[in-house]
């Protein structure tokens, strides 16, 4: 039966107070997979060190030295959380990559229900679904993230940037395929689902650990801000279809409406009571309707030309042959159990 390998890629920023319990748990995953014998195993953890602010370097190199499978990749300066993750994921060589924070909010001991979740429901990714609404803590934060995702849904016509969190399974191939398309302003869960429509969720306990313990969070106002700005610009936003074909409406209503005020003006003239009002009226509907349909033209080109330079596909292929061995696998230990 052919192993498995899962790389593990986490960007790190200030973790000091938790990597170490973190890389503990991942341990503890890896030993119990190696003593089942199982066709799974992680074959890579990689942290990337984003620029920490405190003693996280010490730390990852002191791991880094005694394990080999731990693999710590320092960023030249800070660049933030997806350009870490994407660094991380462009360096993995898993046949499955998991995306989770520093700071414990995210369980590792999920990642065989995530992986089990995938390969039965024969997903390409699989998010992790809070149980609670607060998971940070901050009632203002967890409500604006899930109405501007909302708001993103209705804006893009995509039902799943709901789900859309930084603790993912994605199969290696098209994480390393989104990862290597994206740009500074791109939005990395944006472009994956360009790649795949295969998307799913499970729901688990999430939790904040950081804002429990110390009140505070690794993202400010700010960066919430520039997160929500490269999701709305990764995007192709409906209304611009919507804006087209408002304008080719008004424009086609306005000839209409010139053929019908010609038509009185000649059958009738004496319904016509204001000298000059339906030329005008005629005029304004044509101009406003031919300027709508020309600008959505322009965006839709704009839109079109912003996607091809964010790097989206025309096509990508995938190979979903080894899911069947951890089915099988699965089942085994159902059994068993």
């Amino acid at each position: 039966m052919a192993q498995v390998g899962i790389s593990i890629v986490v960007p790190v920023y200030a973790g000091e107070a938790y990597l170490e319990r973190l890389i503990e748990e991942i341990d503890k995953i890896r030993d119990a997979w190696a003593t089942q014998d199982a066709p799974v195993s992680i074959r890579e953890l990689i942290m990337v060190n984003d620029a920490a602010r405190d003693g996280s370097a010490d730390i990852l190199e002191r791991f880094a030295a005694t394990r080999p499978w731990i693999l710590n990749l320092t960023l030249s300066r800070n660049f933030g959380q997806h350009a870490a993750t994407i660094a991380g994921i462009l360096h993995s060589s898993g046949d499955w990559v998991v995306t989770l924070d520093e700071d414990l909010q995210h369980p590792p001991n999920q990642i065989e229900n995530m992986l089990r979740h995938a390969t039965t429901k024969q997903a390409d990714v699989v998010y992790a679904r809070p149980a609670s609404a607060e998971v940070h803590g901050k009632a203002w934060r967890d409500g604006s993230s899930r109405s501007f995702k909302r708001l993103m849904e209705w804006l893009t016509g995509n039902p799943t940037l709901r789900l859309v969190n930084s603790f993912r399974l994605m199969r290696g191939d098209i994480a390393r395929a989104t990862a290597s398309v994206c740009s500074h302003n791109t939005y990395f869960d944006i472009a994956l689902f360009w790649f795949t429509q295969r998307i799913r969720a499970i729901t688990m306990d999430l939790r904040d650990e950081r804002f429990a313990a110390t009140g505070t969070s690794s993202y400010n106002f700010k960066t919430l801000v520039n997160h929500a700005q490269k999701m709305l610009f990764s995007s192709q936003l409906r209304f611009l279809t919507f804006g087209l074909w408002i304008g080719v409406g008004l424009f086609a209503f306005s000839i209409l409406s010139g053929l019908y005020f010609t038509l009185v003006r000649l059958i009738a003239p004496e319904a016509i009571e204001v000298e000059g009002w339906t030329s005008l009226f005629v005029v304004l509907t044509m101009s406003a309707g031919l300027l709508a349909a020309m600008l959505g033209l322009c965006l839709q080109y704009l839109a079109t030309l912003v996607l091809k330079a964010h790097g989206r596909p025309t096509f990508f292929t995938i190979d979903r042959s080894s899911d069947q061995n951890l089915q099988d696998w699965y089942a085994q230990q159902d059994e068993v159990a």
